[in-house]
């Protein structure tokens, strides 16, 4: 087996393994511990000497002699870490996955949104402390002092390890998406840094995502992110130049875009809207369906884009949501019209001087033929975003409208107009 395929294995098999020390020994920190020291010596181990007939039980077998380890002295934790994998002997594995609880565990409601991701890509997704330090480029000593307090505020909390029941469950399991959601949105749409994409971040939502639609198939509104992902994933090659500037949406070559994502995220699409609701995520993966279904940006469906907005704007009003129904109507109705709905939103303290407020405005007034307006948004958008590749985009706008005459200032690019 090659190593990247023996990695993809480990990633498969922390949380199954996490989840059967849990619910034998019932201490969640000490378990996870151990859980990534045994995975640190497969990691070693078994590329060089093969992997075991039965990898599941012998990770289960190393770190269950770790947590003993743990419990007894530095001397005999010393002499049982010396042991080879040619000495160990998988012990009999229960076959069940408590990937689901591990999730529901980590995105505990006593955590932020930061300590549940955090603790979420550790535990479950069996990324190590300096990995995910650097997908959120944090000191590693910053992340390692995260992920400790939200094991310790979950251990405080007194969780049991089980899936909760009910209305508590339906909210836990909407906690668990919106995690995974922010893991993706990070992955395909880096905050900060030279790089557009984190392409580990986002794979590791989808194969996470693609692990909670395992066990809750009937779910729709699971259905719905993991299409939106596998949609949005899609366009990820025509999403950048060679040299790694940014390609709106509207100029992409859509020939770059993965067709068997596309056809997977369709049909998912399509089994999502089947259910007797709607849900937030089922009508942005409708939307992303819609792009999807159109072979030119000419072609794009944009009346039922804006419906579609229209719907998700009233089930989960949002400022970015609105933002991007503006988006819409200038398409259907004309940039006026979206300049007219974007500044409803400027007495909204979430989106006060937010780069993508910014960048819509300068790409709506820009269309009106408002160049020197269009100008000084895209140079205050390139300013507020930490993203170079959007930095380098927006500065390339702002010149491409800049008035005669106007000085240089020290710009930053923005986000496109519409979505990338």
């Amino acid at each position: 087996m090659t190593a990247p395929a023996i990695e993809d294995l480990l990633r498969e098999l922390t949380p199954q393994v996490l989840g059967t020390l849990v619910r034998r020994h019932g201490q969640f920190e000490g378990c996870e511990d151990a859980v990534q020291e045994a995975v640190l010596a497969a990691a070693v181990q078994w590329p060089a000497e093969g992997v075991p007939d039965n990898p599941r039980g012998w990770l289960v077998t190393v770190a269950s002699r770790r947590l003993i380890d743990q419990m007894r002295s530095d001397h005999a934790r010393r002499e049982r870490e010396s042991a080879t994998a040619a000495e160990v002997v998988p012990e009999d594995v229960p076959d069940t996955d408590d990937t689901l609880v591990l999730l529901f565990l980590c995105c505990h409601p006593t955590l932020t949104a930061a300590s549940q991701t955090a603790l979420t890509l550790r535990a479950v997704g069996g990324l190590t402390t300096a990995e995910i330090a650097r997908a959120f480029l944090v000191p590693e000593a910053t992340m390692a002092a995260r992920i400790s307090r939200a094991k310790q505020r979950i251990k405080a909390a007194g969780s049991s390890f089980g899936l909760p029941t009910g209305a508590e469950r339906e909210e836990r399991l909407r906690v668990v998406l919106h995690v995974l959601y922010l893991i993706f949105n990070e992955g395909y749409t880096a905050s900060s840094g030279r790089e557009l994409h984190r392409a580990d971040l986002a794979h590791e939502a989808i194969r996470l995502t693609r692990s909670v639609h395992t066990q809750l198939p009937g779910d729709s509104e699971v259905t719905g992110l993991l299409a939106l992902m596998l949609l949005t994933h899609a366009r990820r090659r025509a999403r950048t130049t060679a040299a790694g500037d940014l390609v709106p949406l509207d100029e992409q070559d859509r020939t770059k875009w993965d067709r068997e994502l596309l056809d997977e995220g369709l049909g998912l699409v399509k089994s999502s809207l089947a259910g007797p609701a709607l849900g937030p995520y089922q009508l942005q993966a409708a939307i992303a369906a819609t792009h999807a279904d159109a072979a030119t940006a000419k072609e794009t469906n944009w009346p039922q884009v804006h419906a579609l907005y229209l719907v998700l704007e009233r089930i989960a009003p949002n400022p970015m949501v609105t933002l991007n129904r503006a988006i819409a109507l200038a398409e259907t109705q004309g940039p006026p019209a979206g300049l007219a709905l974007l500044a409803t939103l400027d007495g909204d303290q979430r989106m006060a001087a937010h780069h993508r407020l910014l960048s819509v405005r300068a790409h709506l007034l820009e269309k009106t033929g408002d160049t020197a307006g269009a100008y000084e948004h895209y140079r205050r958008a390139a300013k507020a975003t930490a993203g170079i590749a959007e930095q380098r985009y927006l500065e390339s706008r702002a010149g491409r409208v800049k008035p005669r005459g106007a000085g240089a200032g020290p710009g930053r690019p923005d986000h496109t107009a519409g979505s990338a």
